[in-house]
């Protein structure tokens, strides 16, 4: 019988839960095997930063920096999902601004989208090509949100269709677009193999979302060819799945790193595009992420896996690997 705490190798000693009462009854977990953890970081060497999704304007950023000063909970990165085009530039600024004092990455969608767009497809059970832009005034309105934002200040910006993606990444390496701005693939288009989040890191991703339903194998099989930092929803949107994974947060860090915890929301009612007909729900819901977040951090640390978190005010993403762009 295994009567030791079975520990996470790679995580400094770190225990898995439930793990001496468990081995005192002979049900000890599996012993882990340090060839599935992630030989990658940050550039500053830290494992995960944090994200707080779904912060719709300023109200609700004033919100998440109120929670998030009063829970203790460290935040790297902002990200709103209805899309700039439904922000004025005084809002914009003002959230530039107020994550700026602080540290913070401000992430804002780039619009317009096919799940909005006249297009039949959407609404069939296949869901068509969902999120991505269609035709070419989709692509020039994400383009034209692109260029306004930067202006204003945003430095990372969200985007949910590969064209997308690799025009704005060409337009960052001519200079269109500021060198430091940084690239974010939406969970809507996130890739579930090793081979599809290679290729959106040679398009130009910064950090890729995969879908929160991926085994843990998966996890390791896309470390195995790609570095780009992963974002993950700990919790998920209904629209998402709904997954609630606080308990593999640890072993989610020692195989994914890289990693984004973003800390959503199920069984709530979605709020995209937001409007102040959504105000109430929208404020509620931006105070209940940040204490889903303090629930996450409280559970690393009763477990001792609470390091390796990258430092505060860090948000680039390190070299990775790019498709060479023809002249």
């Amino acid at each position: 019988m295994n009567d030791t705490p079975a520990t996470i190798p790679g995580t400094g000693g770190a225990r898995r839960p439930g793990d001496t009462a468990l081995a005192a009854l002979g049900l000890g977990p599996a012993p882990l095997s340090p060839a599935d953890a992630s030989p990658h970081s940050f550039p500053c060497g830290g494992s995960w930063r944090t994200e707080v999704p779904s912060v719709e304007g300023p109200e609700a950023l004033g919100v998440v920096l109120e929670e998030a000063a009063r829970l203790d909970v460290p935040v790297h990165r902002i990200s709103q999902g209805s899309g700039i085009w439904m922000l004025t530039d005084a809002e914009i600024t003002e959230m530039v601004e107020s994550c700026a004092e602080r540290g913070i990455e401000l992430c804002l969608f780039t619009g317009p989208r096919g799940t909005w767009d006249t297009g039949a497809s959407v609404r069939t059970d296949s869901g068509g090509a969902g999120l991505r832009s269609r035709g070419h005034d989709a692509l020039a309105g994400c383009v034209e949100d692109a260029l306004r934002a930067t202006s204003l200040g945003v430095k990372c910006l969200l985007v949910a269709d590969e064209g997308v993606l690799w025009t704005l990444h060409r337009m960052r390496e001519q200079g269109a677009l500021p060198a430091d701005t940084t690239f974010k693939v939406s969970a809507l288009i996130g890739p579930v193999n090793p081979a599809s989040y290679a290729v959106f890191e040679q398009l130009g991703a910064d950090s890729v979302n995969v879908p929160s339903d991926l085994t843990l194998a998966q996890f390791t099989e896309i470390r195995r060819v790609s570095r780009a930092p992963m974002d993950l929803y700990i919790e998920a949107p209904d629209d998402l799945g709904g997954y609630v994974r606080m308990y593999e947060v640890a072993e989610l860090i020692r195989r994914g790193a890289p990693l984004y915890l973003k800390f959503g929301l199920s069984k709530s009612p979605g709020i995209y595009p937001y409007g102040q007909h959504l105000r109430e729900l929208a404020l509620a819901t931006a105070r209940e992420r940040v204490r889903r977040g303090r629930l996450a951090l409280d559970l690393l640390a009763r477990h001792g896996a609470d390091g390796g978190m990258a430092e505060l005010g860090s948000r680039l993403p390190g070299k990775l690997n790019r498709f060479a762009i023809s002249s």
